[in-house]
């Protein structure tokens, strides 16, 4: 019997194992296997196979029963309102998936399949600036980040010429230029915009959008299969082009390619298991989500992507007589001073002007005003900034109100109207130590696992900078000569646009932080966490971009301290 567990521990037993198979675990696998580790990724949710797997991509309206439209009989599962369209529904869970508790209204989104959140994401990605990493030093809130620019610069290229994104090299300090191919065009409305901003305010600029799709794909591109964008923008569906970046797409093929990849999907992730003796991690504790078996893999060294919220949830899920809290959990800060981004405020206006332009086609980004409140001095009295998205385009309108063949002649020939322009903010939420997540002692999902309770509200600094953004939108729109404008509070509660970020943060100090610059576990040096939740801020930038880079950089840095003998 003993020689018979031993051979089933020797089977699962990995060089490393990467847990998530999202846009931060397909860079772990990616650097992981390149260096020639035996690395097994697991993913909790269902296999998901590039193309084959994208059962609505390139559909067009009239291939949907209902054209699209799901009838409320079967809009069930987390997420159905979020992907409430017969295209996206394939994406919602089950109900009883991971019912989660809200101590305090939060809205969480996820990704439970090989590719995460890397299929459902939005594509936006800019690098952040020394403005961005020193916020936390500047005024006192967080900690200070350990790293800086200089020693993310050559990871940021690394990841950029791998994936591929569109954009323009603006020249601007507060949003370092990146490595870019040609931008979508701005069209004539927000070509005006950026003029008139610039002119009117100097320091306040609309530029492209920067975003992970190919526009001339290189040799790189090419290799992984991928093809350039075909402005179809059904991006959430899935791109059998490969034209935005996915890990389904570009890096776990790429570590299929070396052989020393293995997937196993439907594993959820139970905790990761701490050798006392050797005083490091040996592998990770699973529950086969169909079978409901109980199993156990082994690695030297384990990089922690499941997304925010969940590798918080593992980590403190992971308890032994060292670490009766969560694993590497000394300070007890593990689940705290947990933030997002602040959507909240939303603009429009429209324009009188350009009636003998008009838009062709479409494309999938949009335009971007970098954040310019309290950038290079504090100007205002909240802390941090929010940048804004903004995209234009000219009514198209139609009378509807006929029947028959009047209604059918309307709907063919509709008419244009104005020129418009939405906005939306960013913001950049200050982590506090009050909006937490924990473990519930009582409550257990249908895993036995204890379930998460979420206790995150907006601050009176978000209550603030959300109040500026409505005052400064309606100014910009007033100065730069629009009409009709309309700007708003949405009240949308913490977690409504996914960008989860923190409670197992960077730092310099095991008493103040549970990760290192390297984004080890102060206590633990063989875990790895390089997904949102290590972030110690969150700024006003996109973040993928940045959990893509920090992966590489320690996955790199982990291979490298392997082979010192140092893991």
């Amino acid at each position: 019997m003993s020689n018979l567990n031993l051979k089933a521990k020797q089977e699962n037993t990995y060089d490393a194992i990467v847990i998530g198979s999202g846009a931060s675990g397909g860079w772990a696998a990616k650097e992981l296997c390149e260096k020639g580790l035996k690395t097994l990724v697991l993913e909790r949710g269902r296999m998901v196979r590039h193309i084959e797997d994208y059962p609505t991509a390139s559909k067009a309206p009239w291939e949907f029963e209902f054209r699209g439209t799901v009838p409320i009989e079967k809009r069930s599962g987390i997420g159905a309102a979020r992907w409430g369209r017969e295209e996206t529904m394939h994406w919602a869970l089950a109900e009883d998936e991971q019912p989660y508790i809200e101590e305090k209204p939060f809205r969480w989104f996820r990704g439970y399949h090989v590719g995460g959140k890397s299929l459902l994401w939005a594509r936006g990605t800019q690098r952040w600036s020394d403005y961005d990493f020193e916020g936390p030093a500047r005024d006192g809130f967080a900690v200070d980040w350990p790293i800086r620019y200089k020693d993310l610069l050559p990871w940021y290229e690394h990841v950029e010429r791998f994936v591929g994104f569109a954009g323009s090299r603006d020249g601007l300090p507060e949003l370092p230029d990146q490595i870019v191919q040609p931008g979508f065009e701005l069209s004539c409305i927000e070509k005006h915009y950026s003029e008139q901003l610039k002119k009117v305010y100097g320091d306040r600029h609309l530029i492209q959008g920067r975003c992970a799709h190919l526009t001339d794909p290189q040799d790189i591109h090419r290799e992984q299969g991928r093809n350039k964008c075909q402005h179809q923008n059904m991006c959430n569906r899935g791109c059998v082009y490969g034209g935005y970046f996915s890990a389904n797409a570009a890096t776990l093929p790429w570590a299929q390619k070396t052989g020393n990849l293995t997937i196993r999907p439907d594993s959820v992730v139970e905790s990761i298991i701490y050798d006392e003796q050797k005083e490091k991690a040996i592998g990770v504790r699973i529950i086969d989500r169909l079978s409901q078996e109980e199993m156990e893999f082994y690695a030297k060294v384990i990089f922690v992507n499941a997304s925010t919220i969940n590798s918080n949830a593992i980590l403190l899920n992971s308890k032994s007589n060292r670490f009766p809290n969560g694993l590497g959990n000394d300070n007890g800060l593990m689940g705290k001073f947990m933030a997002c981004h602040n959507y909240r405020g939303k603009g429009y206006a429209t324009f009188e002007g350009f009636e003998d332009k008009k838009t062709e086609g479409q494309h999938p980004g949009h335009a971007y005003v970098p954040r310019f409140r309290n950038v290079f001095k504090q100007d205002t009295d909240f802390l941090r900034g929010y940048a804004i998205g903004m995209s234009g385009g000219r009514q198209l309108n139609s009378d509807t109100d006929a029947i028959g063949h009047q209604l059918r002649d309307n709907l063919l020939n509709r008419e244009y109207g104005l020129w418009t322009m939405a906005a939306w903010m960013q913001g950049e939420m200050i982590p506090v130590e009050s909006n937490h997540m924990r473990l519930s002692e009582s409550e257990r999902d249908k895993y036995g696992i204890p379930k998460i309770v979420m206790s995150v509200e907006w601050t009176e600094n978000d209550e603030k900078m959300t109040r500026d953004f409505l005052e400064q939108q309606t100014e910009m729109y007033e100065r730069l000569g629009f009409k009709n404008i309309s700007v708003s509070d949405s009240q949308a509660p913490p977690g409504s646009d996914i960008h989860e970020m923190g409670g197992v943060r960077m730092g310099n100090d095991p008493k103040t932080s549970l990760l290192n610059k390297h984004n080890q576990l102060h206590q633990c040096k063989n875990v790895f966490v390089t997904d949102g939740a290590c972030m110690t801020s969150t700024s006003t930038q996109n973040p993928t971009l940045m959990f893509m880079t920090l992966t590489a950089r320690a996955a790199n840095y982990a291979v490298d301290e392997l082979n010192k003998l140092n893991l």
